[in-house]
């Protein structure tokens, strides 16, 4: 494999500095999940922890340097799970934490990051707004910016999830990943391809919030004017050139969902595996919904990699009444 900006010995390093609450998260192969999938469903659960997303794996190495080298304070953008991670990890390290936001994200992120004590600004705008005002914030106070994907502890935080693929699956044919900015993707892929390279690496993302997915299409990087998803954790507009140098690397394809079957997904994965999922973690089963065929026969790994929505809007969405056992079944 060429190589990417990731390295193997500084991912395994990360575990030692990871709080041991955000790793060796489950991984269990969801029976209940298979018979309307048409393929082995195994799951690998990022939620079961303080702040219900893989994102801390990555604050977590970010603010054990910053607090190694005598850093005081931190900003970063976020749509939710990453300004809720650096939160609970800046606080816990002694940093005092800004995070930029959209005030049109989910409320339940943003009144979880006020109550892990963070100085929560918002903006009128999207998350590319957020980002730069977060960076002119940084610019002004002389602090750092994390900026997620792009910031190689963010990577090689979540690469950590591969590790733990590696070492406790079966054997399986394909991983699922969310795409948003890439950490995830490019991190679990670079450790996949590494040390198991038969095995393929799929990236899922919304078709209302495509640009990474056109981006590692046309091998360059595309922006778009806008999104529409509500999958907001994975919703940007402009991919980072590094990331995505990173990405045409590792991942093997990039595919397209449409919002109809990532609340399918989501109405699967609370009545078969009794989870209740962002959008953004309902991915993966979206993408086996939406292409049966292609992974009929093999044993798939989804990364269930966020819970944190909305209950009004998760209950709009998914409904109360529970998916009928035939209507899950394969054409």
């Amino acid at each position: 494999m060429q190589e990417t900006r990731l390295d193997l010995a500084r991912i395994r390093a990360a575990r030692r500095v990871i709080d041991p609450l955000f790793l060796d998260t489950p991984l269990y192969r969801c029976e209940a999940l298979e018979p309307g999938l048409g393929c082995a469903v195994s799951i690998k659960l990022e939620t079961a922890n303080p702040v219900r997303s893989f994102k801390a794996r990555g604050t977590e190495v970010v603010a054990s340097l910053l607090a190694d080298n005598g850093s005081q304070a931190v900003v970063c953008a976020s749509a939710g799970n990453l300004g809720q991670a650096l939160a609970w990890s800046g606080r816990g390290r002694g940093l005092d934490v800004t995070v930029v936001a959209s005030r049109f994200a989910t409320a339940a992120k943003l009144d979880r990051i006020r109550a892990l004590d963070a100085r929560l600004e918002l903006v009128d705008g999207d998350h590319e707004m957020a980002r730069d005002r977060a960076a002119a914030i940084a610019r002004r106070d002389g602090i750092r910016l994390v900026e997620d994907s792009l910031d190689l502890e963010t990577c090689e935080g979540a690469a950590t999830i591969g590790l733990e693929l590696m070492d406790s699956a079966p054997s399986f044919d394909t991983v699922l990943i969310a795409l948003g900015g890439g950490a995830l993707a490019t991190g679990v892929g670079h450790v996949v391809k590494a040390m198991a390279p038969e095995a393929e690496v799929i990236c899922v993302q919304p078709l209302g919030a495509p640009a990474m997915t056109h981006s590692w299409r046309q091998r360059r990087v595309v922006t778009t004017g806008r999104t529409d998803t509500i999958a907001d954790g994975v919703a940007a507009r402009c991919p980072i050139p590094a990331v995505l140098d990173d990405l045409l690397l590792v991942a093997d394809d990039a595919v397209l969902v449409q919002e109809a079957s990532i609340i399918a997904g989501m109405r699967l994965l609370l009545d078969y595996a009794g989870l209740v999922v962002e959008p953004s973690a309902a991915l993966g089963i979206a993408a086996i919904l939406e292409d049966r065929d292609r992974f009929a026969g093999r044993h798939v790994v989804t990364i269930v990699c966020g819970s944190n929505v909305d209950v009004e809007a998760y209950h709009h969405w998914v409904g109360a009444a529970p998916v009928r056992r035939s209507s899950t079944r394969g054409s």
